[in-house]
């Protein structure tokens, strides 16, 4: 019975992973860790919680101490680091933080899984798991490719930046089995509503204005969450060691022309009159920093491992409105913060 640490296992993307591997690996332990920061909501996986093979662990990556303590209480086999602070609002007006969880978390971890597979890294693996945004910015042709260099232009990329040539130096010095991904944006169920879409998923239903930085011309590439997920357990299981993977959508959208699809979906949704939530499009001075384009090619992980987009974004994107439509309860909550009152009914009034 393998036993694999998931990091930022409660968080949008994580939940995913979390919810794939104890499902479709009932032979594995999967011990969920997570600091349950605003982002983090264990209510994103009450259908797992109930499994055999499904553990959670509240602790803070950057607390070696207690991170060398789980290693060597689990012995896990392997790990799937996605443990992040990764909004770029946030690492504008607070560097620190996500210079103490992206960089000194993943280097907190590899010291921890170097000490535990010092005598055997058979059958081990670190997957660390990063975002194109550590490419910087493309012009109007052109995708990112995994040699493409390093330009990060935001305090949120340059730390995922640092934390992947760490990554790559454990593996080069050390030996480390690591393998890497880097994806384009995602979207999708249970993602927090700091982000575009279940931002303005929620203040339309709500009347509320729709923020667009400058002109809204920025390019971004959209995945919808499962197949991350999908990709995420082919490269775990079948990536070679010491190897990148791009992941993308294949689907790039100008900022404005998405949001204008949002809306058009939001009013057929909602019977509002056509163009009346475009009405609550307001523009706003850019962000600092802020990359044109980005765009992925993955042909190097559809190559090797047989992986490429199932979801097509006409059907993934209705899919996500209908879900947030539909789950008014779960939006609500994390919105006012009362999602973060279900780890203390569940985990320590029961404890």
């Amino acid at each position: 019975m393998k036993t694999i640490l998931i990091t930022g296992g409660a968080g949008f993307i994580g939940s995913h992973v979390v919810r794939l591997f104890v499902k479709k690996y009932p032979d594995y332990k999967i011990v969920n860790l997570d600091k349950l920061t605003y982002a983090g909501n264990l209510a994103n996986l009450r259908d797992v919680e109930p499994s055999s093979n499904y553990v959670f662990e509240k602790a803070d990556i950057t607390d070696a101490e207690t991170i060398a303590s789980m290693f060597a209480r689990y012995r896990f086999d392997g790990v799937i680091h996605l443990a992040a602070e990764s909004h770029v609002d946030r690492s504008i007006s607070n560097p620190m933080e996500f210079i103490m969880t992206n960089i000194v978390g993943t280097v907190n971890l590899l010291n921890a899984a170097r000490e535990t597979w010092k005598d055997n890294r058979e059958g081990k693996r670190f997957y660390h798991i990063s975002t194109d945004e550590v490419f910087g910015s493309l012009g109007v042709e052109g995708k990112f490719v995994e040699t493409t260099p390093y330009d990060p232009r935001s305090p949120y990329s340059a730390s995922k930046a640092s934390s992947d040539h760490l990554v790559r130096a454990y593996f080069h010095t050390f030996h480390l089995p690591v393998v890497l991904s880097n994806c384009s944006n995602n979207y999708g169920p249970y993602q927090f509503p700091e982000k575009l879409i279940p931002l303005f998923i929620h203040n339309i239903r709500n009347n509320k204005p729709l923020p667009v930085y400058g002109k809204g011309e920025n390019v971004r590439d959209w995945l919808y969450v499962e197949d991350h997920a999908r990709a995420i357990d082919l490269i775990f299981h079948k990536g070679r060691v010491g190897e990148t993977y791009n992941i993308g959508g294949d689907n790039e959208w100008q900022n404005i022309s998405l949001i204008k699809k949002l809306c058009e979906i939001m009013d057929r949704k909602l019977a509002r009159p056509e163009g009346e939530s475009q009405k609550l499009i307001t523009y706003v001075k850019d962000r600092a920093g802020h990359d044109l384009r980005y765009a992925i090619d993955a042909g190097k992980i559809e190559k090797e491992l047989g992986w490429k987009p199932s979801i097509k974004f006409t059907e993934g994107f209705e899919a996500t409105v209908d879900w947030y439509l539909e789950n008014e309860e779960w939006l609500n909550n994390v919105t006012s913060g009362d999602y973060q009152k279900y780890y203390e009914e569940q985990y320590v009034k029961r404890g």
